[in-house]
């Protein structure tokens, strides 16, 4: 009788592989949230990586390749701090503490924060299923989650979608205009407390009731 084929288990990757797709993807952050998408090489995250680049195409056929397991990573960081934000906290707490959160991963994060807007400016090539499929029903869930609380006069009333803009866009400058906030403000520990305690109070002032 012939013979069946048994399926072979996946072989686990080695721990030179596991280190090696590390060194790819952290050097290719690097170049990705300098040059961005268009801007990058092969070549340029192949050195900066400290293998040759046949090597480098082991891991990863393409630089698209490189590129989508970023922002696949990037992502699920991105909505985290969206995500918890509990419907039965004290309303305005659980936003300034979404405040802090995305405070805390500008600092931690700068290039992450960079490469998800170099991708987003581009029109969101390789991530606009995520925005559509991920991203929007959690901010449609929010906006409707803050709505109610400011219904009920717990927050100020505006427009939630356009807070949570507001939002991303005052955390977020600390990391994607880094360059331009070491220049004016050369203290960077300094500038970034004062940073937290600045936009903590804005938004405290603007939201309380």
């Amino acid at each position: 009788m012939p013979q069946t084929a048994t399926a072979q288990p996946e072989k686990k990757p080695s721990r030179i592989q596991l280190r090696n797709r590390r060194k790819i993807l952290d050097a290719a952050l690097d170049v990705f949230s300098q040059h961005g998408f268009r801007g990058a090489t092969l070549d340029q995250i192949a050195e900066a990586a400290g293998l040759s680049k046949p090597n480098m195409l082991y891991y990863f056929d393409s630089k698209e390749a490189i590129h989508v397991a970023l922002l696949n990573a990037l992502m699920d960081e991105w909505l985290a701090p969206l995500a918890v934000m509990d419907p039965d906290g004290i309303p305005l707490d659980e936003l300034l503490a979404y405040i802090d959160r995305k405070m805390e991963m500008s600092r931690a994060f700068p290039r992450e924060s960079r490469l998800f807007a170099n991708e987003i400016i581009q029109g969101a090539p390789r991530i606009l299923q995520d925005l559509e499929h991920r991203l929007k029903p959690l901010f449609d869930e929010k906006c409707r989650l803050i709505r109610t609380w400011m219904e009920e006069g717990k927050l100020a009333p505006m427009d939630p979608g356009h807070l949570i803009f507001s939002i991303w866009a005052m955390t977020q400058h600390y990391a994607d205009f880094e360059a331009q906030v070491q220049v004016l403000m050369p203290d960077t520990h300094a500038a970034q407390e004062s940073a937290r305690t600045h936009v903590a109070k804005m938004f405290r002032n603007l939201l309380s009731v």
